[in-house]
């Protein structure tokens, strides 16, 4: 069997489009299924502040497996042996919750390569290499990593660029939500101050020459991040669109 390539990475890397995708935070494999059959270009799996385990993470990228999106992953906290976790299960591409420093990025790096460039644990069979199949697994798994790194605090912005230039950062993604509770405008995303800053953050991760990354579930919020520059933005969540219908026909009949 052949090494499996990530798809999303090869696309971040070509840039010949932004890459617009759905928060999955139900935790259920129907869900993911179904927005996968959805034409998004990539799908998150939460596992930060979404009650999803291991094993229905595991559910979760059956389910998407067969059509064609991608798959990534939101690690619930830098851990090393967690992210290994996920790594084993065949996620290639990862995103790293609350990364603070130039530091914090290098433990990040370590945690999804195998040695000598990093501490990736080391299995001969896993789903990652379809069970032992994939011959040559071991000497291309690193390149088809994609790293994705949170940065969420004014202390996160003010390291951004040290942060985005290290090698084996692919995506930095910035969560405005956490972003403007640090600045003082908890549930205030949409603050101009937030706005400003962020704005700020984009230019010096594209001029570092990685790929800048979002979240916003309002139509015109999505099309003003990626003419600021953003390049992968989550444009809605499972929740999001179950919750926004259900109050919609609840309002029309009840």
């Amino acid at each position: 069997m052949h090494m499996p390539i990530n798809n999303l990475k090869k696309n971040l890397i070509s840039l010949k489009k932004n890459q617009f995708g759905c928060w999955l935070m139900l935790g259920n494999s129907a869900s993911a299924e179904t927005c996968a059959l959805a034409g998004f270009d990539w799908l998150l799996i939460d596992t930060e502040h979404a009650p999803t385990e291991l094993s229905e993470v595991h559910h979760q990228l059956q389910a998407i497996q067969g059509y064609p999106v991608s798959a990534i992953v939101r690690a619930y906290w830098n851990d090393t042996v967690f992210i290994k976790r996920l790594l084993d299960l065949g996620v290639q591409t990862l995103l790293i919750p609350y990364v603070q420093s130039a530091e914090e990025a290098k433990k990040a790096v370590r945690a999804v390569r195998y040695p000598p460039n990093g501490v990736r644990g080391v299995s001969g069979s896993s789903r990652a290499n379809s069970y032992g199949r994939v011959p040559d697994y071991f000497e291309k798994a690193n390149d088809e990593i994609c790293l994705m790194l949170q940065v969420e605090s004014l202390k996160a912005v003010a390291a951004i660029a040290e942060i985005a230039a290290i090698d084996g950062v692919d995506v930095v993604f910035i969560g405005p939500a956490d972003l403007a509770a640090d600045m003082g405008y908890l549930g205030q995303p949409a603050h101009p101050e937030v706005r400003k800053v962020m704005c700020e953050a984009i230019k010096q991760i594209r001029a570092a020459g990685k790929v800048a990354a979002t979240l916003a579930f309002a139509k015109e919020d999505a099309r003003a991040w990626a003419e600021e520059g953003a390049q992968l933005i989550a444009v809605a969540s499972d929740m999001s669109m179950l919750t926004r219908s259900a109050n919609d026909i609840a309002k029309h009949f009840c």
